[in-house]
């Protein structure tokens, strides 16, 4: 019985773009971990996190010490869903840096929802009280500034998701 090779499963999205719900779900295989920024963040860092500067302060701390965690598992045979935001050029770099490292297969998961769409969304899961982060419509502009799409000139095997269609 031939077994599926570990997988380094990557997500790309503004806020609210559905990233958890897809993580989710990509994380039900057997031999398969989540392992998400905004759980990690919100218990280690919660009480430090008041603006976008603190965010990216923590969470480069963050990526530090939870990388080689990810090379380790994927080396040993387990796939990894990683939900951090691979938003920017940066961010994408630090996670091709996992995949060399670990000769592990990858999935750079790209969900290209309109902003309104993540507003819409955003709102609804704000009002829930289920995500670990509330933002406003402001820090939704504020960080999708920084958004950049990934590009095929990066190397990463990209899947595409639009509302209303299938990768």
């Amino acid at each position: 019985m031939s077994q599926n090779p570990p997988t380094l499963y990557l997500m790309c999205g503004k806020i609210a773009s559905g990233k958890s719900t897809l993580t989710a779900k990509l994380g039900e295989p057997p031999k398969t971990v989540v392992i998400s920024e905004d759980d990690w963040l919100a218990s280690l860092y919660s009480d430090q996190m008041t603006t976008i500067a603190d965010y990216v302060r923590c969470a480069a701390k963050l990526r530090k010490a939870i990388g080689p965690h990810v090379v380790s598992l994927l080396k040993t045979g387990v796939s990894v869903v990683l939900d951090f935001p691979a938003n920017t050029i940066a961010n994408r770099r630090w996670m091709r840096e996992i995949i060399d490292a670990s000769n592990a297969d990858h999935q750079l998961h790209f969900l290209d929802v309109p902003d309104e769409v993540c507003r819409e969304r955003l709102r609804a899961r704000n009002a829930s009280g289920d995500h670990a982060f509330a933002a406003s419509d402001e820090q939704f502009m504020q960080m999708s500034k920084h958004f950049i799409a990934p590009g095929d000139e990066e190397g990463f095997n990209i899947v595409v998701h639009r509302p209303g269609g299938t990768p």
